[in-house]
């Protein structure tokens, strides 16, 4: 159903709509990094029967596996009635986020605090990160091996971190810097700690103090932050936006909103004449780059692992004929048109919240630059299933011609001759530590997922 408002196919009982959005919250307060994202996924898949695809011998239709690659992503597949090489339907979506991440070698104190210098992840918006309570999460590895897991300030229990800001009182020239420089990169410093003892037979400044604490809980020397991966996320849980709790407010919708429903609604797909799948994938943030982003090779090699399964010869070059048969929906969300800042948008051309799934024909910057730019035939396609299956959707382009724009992994499967195109959830306050998504376009979403990967 194009463009008509979704809330009205739940006026009579809003509990599908309240009862789906619970389950996302979870998700997204448990997923707050890949790695996060990854463990919750392969737990849902091993409660629907999935097994992983080492312990596979072959294949056939109707069996479901699973793939985990270098514990950030995630590729899951219900095996079709159809042969492989006549394609999949794949739901891609990315499981990272903008945020800040330790540097190698972070801790260092300054006029008794103990901070820890940080690199940050992704567009962000740097102000939007001071003085607002900020959580660790991530792992340390040590040099024989052993995983440390480091979570810090999201249990209620625990103490939360931060970056300081500038009083009001004395910002007369930071407020007249433009909003990019108000605070630069090298000031997004974590404070960690300000226990010192000056005593001269028990001196311990700021950062050695910080030190024995983390030799004690996590059994860690300073050198062992070279080989670690610590993220500064937003602390605490998702939660309900507004009076009528329509929305859910929470960090990470850019894009775990669209892998919780891509990887539902795999789950939740009874039957499929095509190999249905969900893939995550990392680094989208930065370039897709690297062996865990959408432009390494481990998805084609994913594939090809499966025609082996099948008992099939030339396994990669089957691959390719089978991406280049695929169809595919790349996951991943839109900027939702806000009431505060209209003047960004082709209010024809926008995406709003309550109204559904949205399609992006294109994204990219300006003269479509970056874009995957669909084909028509496809989404006309796509369009009839959508309505078949009368979910709720809509069109929209990334704001107004030259205002800036976004992109996407959709170009990235794109360059394997299939048809893709974007259809993710309109987002208000995109990358920043708080982003809100309605509930129901999570539950169209997922909705049209289903129709897609069943078609």
């Amino acid at each position: 159903m194009y463009r008509k408002n979704a809330w009205n196919k739940y006026k009579k009982d809003l509990s599908e709509v309240m009862n789906f959005a619970e389950g996302y919250k979870d998700f997204l307060s448990f997923g707050k990094t890949e790695r996060l994202v990854t463990i919750y996924a392969e737990r849902l898949l091993k409660e629907k029967g999935f097994k992983n695809i080492d312990e596979v011998k072959s294949l056939k239709a109707g069996d479901k596996i699973y793939v985990i690659n270098k514990n950030k992503n995630v590729c899951a597949f219900i095996i079709g009635k159809k042969p492989l090489e006549e394609g999949l339907r794949i739901l891609g979506a990315h499981i990272d986020s903008p945020r800040i991440d330790f540097k190698e070698n972070p801790l260092y104190e300054s006029n008794g605090f103990a901070l820890a210098d940080t690199h940050y992840y992704g567009g962000i918006k740097k102000y939007q990160w001071t003085a607002r309570p900020l959580a660790l999460r991530g792992v340390i590895i040590k040099k024989d091996g052993t995983t440390v897991d480091f979570n810090v300030g999201d249990d209620p229990k625990d103490p939360v971190l931060g970056i300081g800001d500038l009083l009001i009182h004395l910002s007369a020239d930071q407020l007249q810097k433009p909003g990019a420089k108000v605070i630069e990169g090298e000031a997004l410093d974590i404070t960690l700690g300000n226990i010192r003892f000056d005593e001269e037979k028990d001196a311990v400044n700021a950062k050695k103090y910080i030190l024995n604490l983390l030799k004690e809980k996590y059994d860690i020397e300073e050198e062992d932050f070279v080989s670690a991966e610590i993220e500064v996320v937003p602390a605490g849980e998702a939660r309900d936006y507004g009076l009528d709790r329509s929305m859910v407010a929470g960090y990470g919708h850019d894009d775990r909103s669209c892998a919780y429903t891509s990887l539902k609604a795999l789950l939740d797909t009874k039957k499929v004449e095509y190999t249905a799948c969900c893939i995550l994938v990392d680094k989208e943030e930065i370039g897709s780059v690297g062996a865990t982003g959408a432009q390494s090779l481990f998805f084609e090699n994913t594939i090809a692992r499966l025609f082996n399964l099948l008992g099939k010869q030339d396994a990669l070059y089957l691959a390719r004929v089978a991406m280049t048969n695929s169809k595919m929906l790349s996951s991943d969300v839109s900027a939702g048109f806000d009431p505060l800042y209209p003047s960004v948008n082709d209010s024809k051309n926008a995406a709003y919240l309550g109204f559904g799934l949205v399609f992006n024909k294109y994204t990219g910057s300006r003269g479509k630059s970056g874009s995957n730019d669909s084909n028509p035939e496809y989404y006309a396609w796509i369009r009839k299933i959508m309505d078949e299956n009368k979910v709720n959707w809509q069109n929209a382009e990334l704001g107004k011609v030259d205002q800036g724009g976004g992109g996407t992994i959709a170009y990235i499967l794109g360059n394997y001759n299939m048809n893709v195109i974007d259809a993710g959830i309109p987002v208000l306050n995109m990358h920043a530590p708080m982003e809100i998504v309605s509930k129901v376009d999570l539950l169209e979403a997922y909705k049209g997922y289903i129709a897609f990967l069943s078609k």
